[in-house]
């Protein structure tokens, strides 16, 4: 038996993994000094690493998170945003998630609502939670199309499988009565079997009037803000502090 012969086989089984793995015990002597079942071991570890990253790169793709690289290492912790790092440091651990607890962020524009949101979305995914990044006023849009089309048990579905779901610019646009209704739906089938990040320019204390139906805010702020961890972020734009560093840099 040859290494062709192997070769083509994990191909034909999609063993991928373990083709890698494989090829690269051939081409290394080293792994000739090592047991049948610790080379075994070897391939089986291959293909189940491979297997893990696939679904790590599906999950970000079908995610439609929009800034892929954001990365929690890469906060910024200046004094001046306020940051909790200690709360920053337990949520990077994912353990929110697995408690059905959601998260609220809330800041000024370009102070890094959506970057902070995005980076523990993209951390989510790396842990293996199926995770999904929407704006809210395309989220009411959807609802509203659905509706009309008849696919609104269908939209529920989709947005109810999510462990994550982030709420990005929550405020940022009139909220009807009928919006407020319908964004209640999607959060009532998440309440209790999974989380949810918004990310907001409006404070939560003005949430109650912005959702325009004293009955449904009730029920919302009730199954949101009361089992949330809050992340109110100070300073004026990162954005406009970056493009100044940068400038100075290139001066």
């Amino acid at each position: 038996m040859n290494d062709t012969l192997i070769m083509h086989k994990l191909t034909h089984l999609g063993l991928t993994g373990m083709k890698e793995s494989y090829q690269r015990q051939s081409e290394n002597v080293s792994y000739h000094e090592l047991c049948f079942n610790e080379r075994i071991y070897d391939l089986l570890e291959a293909q189940e690493i491979y297997l893990a990253n696939k679904k790590i790169k599906m999950n970000l793709k079908l995610s439609k998170i929009k800034d892929k690289q954001a990365c929690l290492e890469a906060i910024e912790y200046l004094p001046k945003r306020m940051l909790n790092k200690s709360l920053l440091l337990d949520l990077s651990k994912m353990n929110f998630l697995r408690a059905f607890q959601n998260i609220i962020i809330t800041g000024k524009t370009g102070s890094g609502k959506s970057y902070l949101a995005q980076a523990l979305a993209n951390r989510a995914i790396v842990e293996g939670f199926r995770t999904y990044y929407v704006r809210v006023p395309s989220l009411l849009e959807e609802i509203k199309l659905s509706r009309v089309d008849g696919t609104y048990a269908t939209m529920l579905r989709k947005y109810a499988r999510f462990q994550l779901l982030i709420l990005d610019d929550f405020g940022i646009s009139p909220m009807s009565m009928d919006d407020a209704v319908n964004l209640f739906e999607i959060i009532e089938d998440r309440t209790l079997v999974s989380s949810t990040i918004i990310a907001s320019q409006l404070p939560v204390a003005h949430w109650h009037d912005y959702l325009n139906h004293n009955t449904i805010a009730d029920a919302i702020l009730d199954r949101v803000v009361h089992s949330s961890h809050r992340i109110e972020l100070e300073g004026g734009s990162m954005r406009r502090l970056k493009s100044t560093i940068q400038n100075k840099g290139e001066n």
